[in-house]
């Protein structure tokens, strides 16, 4: 830009220098004036589009940082806004169980990312993240029951300390209570701060009997004076379905039977993707399907660590990964560098992957052997 500046400045002393030599200074003071006007205007019209607002993403996994596309997104959703936020939203996340004696459960289809990892007899469990803006007091729909909320293992404490994370659980394994105690984090252990869940006693059994919601993480947030959110935000993009006849829906056998196997269909007509758990549409308390508008699908090296069958899942540095999105598959890597960094995913060409603007889901897996597509899952 300074370029053009000094451009134009030449310009005009060289305009007004051979003017003012002139015999008739008078008269050339008025040619003087157009001059300076027209160059004016240029200079006004170069610079509106030379500083057209660009949004500034910084890049927290090396490298420099990058100007993308002017659009204005949400920094968790990516859904187009009118304005910045002025701050980043603090962020809840939430364990919650999958086992069968929890069924149904609540609140799944309003997060807007969602990791389902295994624990013990490799049944699948959820961190659930939501925006602390899904709040009343933000004029918000909030979200009025998240759960069963389940206990703590070390592996999802480094997915949620990505956001800086409020993080909501009951008790927890020995080493994810000895990692809690160490760290610098917001927990929240509803054998301490009960008042922030509640227990639904008589239509639930312990241990599938407690819940909170986004009004009480809400509370907890002001109580626990948390300080302003600082976390990386992933590059999003707008929808781009390919069409109806070549898209692909994503299977995952999870390895014990048929049960807590996923699907998850495409839908053409919406451009998302409907989960589907041993052959049937996974609907939550609400009535209502979980869907999602990006799958990604993440391999690690998953082992059992003692004779209960915990797990250890490896949830730094790098491996191979697929996303589905837009009726497409996308083979590449994840990686995370550090307990505070995102998870990104790259295609094999080594370039970030775009995520459509909406909800995401990460599945972990041991290996990609365990996830499919079809073009024809019913």
């Amino acid at each position: 830009m300074q370029v053009f500046f000094k451009f134009f400045r030449d310009q005009f002393i060289a305009a007004k220098t051979y003017l003012l030599t002139e015999s008739r200074k008078k008269e050339n003071i008025l040619i003087i004036v157009a001059v300076f006007a027209a160059l004016a205007v240029m200079l006004a019209v170069t610079a509106a589009f030379m500083l057209k607002p660009a949004k500034y993403v910084p890049n927290d996994v090396g490298g420099d940082d990058v100007i993308v596309d002017s659009t204005i997104r949400h920094p968790l959703t990516g859904e187009v806004l009118e304005a910045q936020v002025a701050e980043l939203p603090q962020v809840f996340a939430v364990m919650i169980e999958n086992s069968a004696d929890a069924w149904p459960l609540s609140g799944l289809e309003d997060a807007f990312l969602v990791i389902e990892a295994p624990v013990e007899g490799n049944i699948p469990r959820f961190i659930t993240f939501f925006s602390g803006e899904q709040t009343a007091d933000a004029q918000v729909t909030p979200v009025a029951k998240i759960g069963p909320v389940r206990s703590a293992r070390p592996y999802y404490l480094d997915w949620s300390a990505e956001f800086d994370s409020i993080y909501a659980h009951v008790g927890g394994s020995p080493e994810a209570l000895d990692l809690i105690s160490q760290r610098d984090m917001f927990d929240l252990n509803e054998f301490f701060q009960g008042e922030y869940f509640w227990r639904d006693v008589p239509r639930r059994q312990a241990p599938h009997n407690v819940y909170t919601s986004t009004d009480r993480l809400a509370e907890a947030a002001l109580e626990l004076e948390t300080p302003t959110s600082a976390y990386g935000t992933w590059l999003f993009k707008d929808d781009s379905p390919i069409g109806a006849e070549s898209a692909r829906s994503l299977v995952i056998d999870w390895g014990e039977g048929s049960l807590y196997d996923v699907a998850w269909k495409y839908d053409p007509a919406s451009n998302d993707y409907t989960r589907l758990q041993d052959g049937i549409v996974f609907k939550t308390q609400a009535g209502a399907n979980i869907v999602a508008n990006n799958v990604a699908v993440l391999a690690s090296d998953v082992t059992v660590v003692d004779g209960v069958g915990r797990r250890h899942i490896r949830t730094l540095g790098t491996g191979d990964a697929l996303v589905v999105q837009d009726g497409t598959l996308i083979l590449g890597t994840w990686k995370k560098d550090s307990i505070e960094d995102r998870i990104r995913f790259y295609d094999a060409s080594g370039k970030e992957i775009r995520m459509n603007a909406g909800k995401t889901w990460i599945e972990i897996v041991p290996s990609l052997d365990r996830a499919t597509t079809k073009t024809d899952l019913q």
